[in-house]
């Protein structure tokens, strides 16, 4: 099969729907990790830090919780007010348990696969972003390791 014959899906809202059923299932509260500057993100501004924000999507803490393949749609309240709260799939980072920490950080999609590139369109290129940079060593102390990948 040739690539275009043979294009999937992202597999992103999988691992989320997947990732926050296991939360659940351990009757632990799901939190996802949003970047709050992608287009598309409707969240309440002052929910917002530092370019992302963290939101709390147990069944007990929004109305209407719904995560298709495209978006992460509920409605939820801030500060006691209740706002309609959209975040596409790009746009989640993590998704996590918020009594243990344990979940994931969402991978890119796979190259070759849904969403790609316009015929027209040309790669990014590999200019290193601030993540790329390695962390300066606490001071007076030992350099530590990250796995980068």
């Amino acid at each position: 099969m040739t690539e275009d014959t043979f294009r999937m899906t992202s597999h992103r809202p999988y691992l989320l729907r997947a990732l926050v059923q296991w939360i659940n299932d351990n009757q632990l509260t799901p939190h996802i990790l949003v970047d709050a500057g992608m287009p598309g993100v409707q969240v309440p501004p002052s929910a917002i830090k530092d370019g992302r924000v963290v939101l709390n999507i147990a069944d007990r803490a929004v109305m209407g919780l719904e995560i298709d393949n495209t978006s992460v749609n509920f409605a939820a309240r801030f500060s006691g007010v209740s706002h309609p709260v959209q975040v596409p799939i790009s746009a989640v980072l993590a998704v996590y348990a918020r009594e243990t920490g344990q979940g994931m950080a969402l991978p890119d999609d796979i190259p070759g696969h849904e969403p790609s590139l316009d015929e027209d369109e040309t790669p990014p290129d590999d200019t290193p972003t601030p993540d790329d940079t390695p962390p300066k060593p606490p001071a007076g102390g030992r350099p530590h390791l990250r796995v980068v990948k």
